[in-house]
């Protein structure tokens, strides 16, 4: 594992697309280190409702890139192409997600993380609960990963296949899939902080308006 402070590994633990190595593979017992890790994150009630589906296969990869790709070329880059038009680092981010469709189906490990449920018509309580009950799983394996010099990227268009993948990988009717993290070694020495905003200007003391 990298020796990283808490601070720098929290701050550079950034989605991997362009820097993801496609062509060395990732030992199984990394991934199993960072799912013990990852099952350690707070959840609803306690209740560990989360499961993972861990994807090597050639062929089943390749159907996954391929309902992702689609997903990102057919449904999604056009409105987001518009959207990024004048915003230099917006523009750059959705070319390293091009590559990162493009070559979906080449990453060595899929992870997709899951639980157990299914939500309609939710109110905000419940769909916050639900989520909120895997959500910090999946951020805790991303950092495990990163600790351990693995990157990976928070993706879901997958999502709009998510039955289709189901049927390919045996996953449940009960069971919801909440993202999908290519994972692989990434090329280069590191990661810096990203360019944000101050949190001072998004942060609000007693009342919305007040940000001081």
């Amino acid at each position: 594992m990298d020796t990283l402070t808490p601070e720098k590994l929290l701050t550079t633990t950034r989605s991997v697309r362009k820097r993801l190595d496609l062509t060395r593979a990732v030992e199984p017992d990394i991934i199993r280190q960072c799912l013990e890790i990852a099952v350690q994150a707070p959840t609803g009630g306690n209740n560990q409702r989360w499961h993972f589906v861990v994807v090597t296969e050639a062929n089943k990869r390749e159907q996954i890139g391929n309902y992702y790709r689609t997903s990102f070329f057919d449904h999604y880059v056009k409105n987001a192409r518009e959207q990024s038009r004048g915003n230099d680092q917006t523009s750059r981010v959705l070319d390293s997600a091009e590559y990162l469709a493009e070559n979906m189906h080449r990453v060595p490990v899929m992870i997709i993380p899951c639980i157990e449920g299914r939500l309609e018509n939710p109110t905000p309580q419940a769909m916050a609960g639900f989520y909120g009950s895997i959500l910090p799983a999946t951020w805790s394996l991303m950092l495990a990963l990163r600790a351990h010099g693995v990157g990976s990227a928070w993706t879901t268009l997958h999502l709009r296949y998510e039955q289709e993948v189901a049927d390919l990988l045996g996953i449940p009717d009960h069971i919801t899939q909440a993202a999908l993290l290519p994972v692989a070694y990434y090329t280069g020495e590191d990661f810096r902080p990203a360019k944000r905003h101050p949190a001072r200007e998004v942060t609000y003391w007693d009342s919305w308006d007040s940000t001081s």
